[in-house]
């Protein structure tokens, strides 16, 4: 499947989204993924977004080419996005440090394509 501009876009800001969220909770504290982002200055914005997509671009253009009917949104297995963040790793997945950076690019990964917009025509 080759992803759109907007469903990448869609993809790597709601995954940085994630991420500042997940930087900005406290042990305690739970706080909006949205209210923590509207909270961030434009460069803080810039820099999360920055990170984060040279992180999960990679990876969604390695995924394999697959039809998405319309008005849905695409379905990879857990195998399939496994194999794309062990593949745009290389080496830097092995060993302890590897499987902790596949683990974590995985979820991110997983968590960018569940908020996909649906395919549109």
């Amino acid at each position: 499947m080759r992803f759109t501009e907007h469903e990448l876009t869609e993809a790597v800001t709601n995954a940085a989204k994630t991420v500042a969220a997940a930087r900005q909770r406290g042990v305690r504290r739970r706080l909006d993924r949205e209210a923590t982002w509207a909270a961030l200055t434009r460069h803080e914005r810039y820099l999360v977004l920055d990170a984060v997509g040279t992180q999960v671009l990679p990876v969604l253009l390695a995924l394999p080419d697959l039809e998405v009917p319309e008005g849905t949104r695409p379905t990879f297995t857990d195998i399939q996005v496994l194999s794309a963040v062990q593949a745009t790793l290389g080496d830097a997945a092995r060993g302890l440090r590897g499987k902790v950076t596949v683990a974590a690019r995985t979820a991110l990964v997983r968590d960018a394509l569940a908020k996909l917009p649906p395919r549109q025509a």
